[in-house]
């Protein structure tokens, strides 16, 4: 779209004609599982979140409830809320599901135990049967041109907070640690598609996957990724048409990998989801940050410094997005053109 016929920037330039969008998803999804990748059918993991739930509804309507099966992966730090969401998310679409804890799995790779000689090298109090953790970043990115350095935090017994900044080592192998939930899980996932002949179907959204909120051959891997194209208000879009329960369209975003807790805005986007959406979208079609800011109630450098920080998310995470295979840069999975094409347009 050029400059000249592209539409002024307003709040509403992401709303999606839901039901021409899902049937566009769901049909190319059809054709990927069974024409391309010649499997039987989906496996999908639930984690009680908006994502995965979308996922999981339109991969029901592309294949039929008896297609799909859903993955349940608790850990003993999550929430207990994701299990729950995920069970009833499940009984609303009528799909069978199986519950994996995959405790036992993370203490064989040594996952806590390799955080917490992390963590503990920086609050040397830090008692995991006592203490809990997280890792956030700064939330003031509008108002300064802040560095994405991560701090941790520790919550006391009574509820006190203690945070610092980290040590680049450190911070390093509390990721590294913590990673091993995501691949644990997707080994998981496919451990039941092939034993059942299916197919993994991913859940990331268009921002999981071009800022690198993802883990590679962790969450990032999966043989079809039907939402990869849409901005996450857009999904929220999606899962009200598809009548995804509202408990879990009221829960607020969460990775749900720290036993402190966190939003996936604290954790790593910096910003509400409906408000990143537009600026996302604003740079990424071209729009000034005089035309964004106009409509938004910001102010020019507002914008601005919103878009040198997904400029400097991408740059930092493109080692995630590229596989180099005999000399040639590929992503795995397959992505729906057909619904891409909508996935920016406003309702007509």
């Amino acid at each position: 779209m050029t400059n000249s016929s592209r539409p002024p920037f307003h709040r509403d330039i992401l709303r999606l004609d839901a039901p021409a969008v899902c049937e566009q998803i769901a049909s190319q999804l059809r054709t990927d599982v069974w024409q391309v990748l010649h499997k039987r059918g989906a496996v999908v993991g639930l984690s009680g979140g908006i994502d995965s739930s979308v996922t999981l509804g339109l991969s029901v309507r592309a294949l039929g409830a008896d297609h799909v099966l859903g993955v349940i992966m608790p850990e003993r730090e999550s929430s207990p809320e994701s299990m729950e969401f995920a069970l009833a998310l499940a009984r609303t679409f009528g799909v069978e599901t199986v519950v994996e804890d995959i405790t036992g799995a993370l203490d064989g790779f040594g996952c806590y135990r390799r955080r917490d000689e992390a963590i503990a090298r920086v609050f040397p109090e830090f008692d995991p049967s006592r203490y809990r953790a997280k890792i956030t970043l700064p939330q003031n990115v509008l108002d300064d041109d802040v560095l994405n350095v991560f701090s941790l935090t520790i919550v006391a017994p009574d509820g006190t907070e203690h945070s610092a900044r980290v040590p680049i080592h450190d911070l390093l192998q509390i990721i590294a640690a913590s990673n091993f939930k995501q691949r644990s899980r997707m080994a998981m996932l496919y451990y039941h598609a092939e034993a059942r002949n299916y197919a993994v179907i991913g859940t990331c959204n268009k921002h999981e996957y071009a800022q690198g909120f993802f883990v590679k051959f962790g969450d990032g891997a999966a043989d079809v990724d039907p939402i990869v194209h849409l901005y996450k208000g857009q999904v929220y879009q999606l899962g009200r048409y598809l009548g995804v329960p509202d408990q879990i369209l009221r829960r607020p975003p969460t990775p749900d990998t720290y036993s402190a807790g966190s939003t996936a805005q604290e954790f790593f986007f910096q910003l509400p989801y409906d408000l990143m959406d537009l600026l996302w979208y604003g740079q990424e079609n071209g729009y000034t940050p005089s035309e964004v800011a106009e409509a938004l109630d910001l102010t020019e450098e507002q914008v601005a410094r919103a878009y040198r920080n997904f400029q400097r998310k991408k740059a930092t995470t493109n080692y995630l997005r590229v596989q180099i295979m005999g000399g040639d840069e590929t992503r795995a999975g397959l992505h729906s053109p057909a619904a891409a094409s909508m996935a920016g347009n406003p309702q007509t």
